[in-house]
């Protein structure tokens, strides 16, 4: 009966565990071919951040502007994307990295 029990406990772990981790679907930055080929090797493909790499995206404290800005101009390691990306482009970036962060979870 002990075994039956544990089994069931975790079939429900397992499940659970399957579900949020399925659930999730790509959010539109993400699901960004631009941010995928330019963004993603730094900063990871669901942008969660990189160890030694680029910061998570969706717990950043930079309003949009201040996004466009780094984009554009470049920050510390991260390379200028003036002039390799359209000025859309980098708006479209800033303004998914926004509202990503306004759907992240609060602490």
């Amino acid at each position: 009966m002990k075994f039956r029990n544990r089994l069931l406990i975790a079939s429900c772990v397992f499940a659970c565990f399957a579900t949020a981790v399925f659930a999730q679907s790509p959010g539109p930055l993400t699901a960004d071919p631009v941010y995928d080929k330019n963004c993603a090797k730094c900063h990871g493909k669901t942008a969660e951040g990189r160890h030694f790499g680029g910061p998570a995206l969706a717990t950043t404290t930079q309003s949009e502007d201040q996004l466009k800005s780094i984009i554009s101009n470049g920050k510390g390691r991260m390379p200028k994307y003036a002039g390799k990306l359209t000025d859309e482009q980098i708006a479209a970036l800033a303004s998914e990295i926004a509202a990503m962060k306004s759907a992240a979870p609060q602490k």
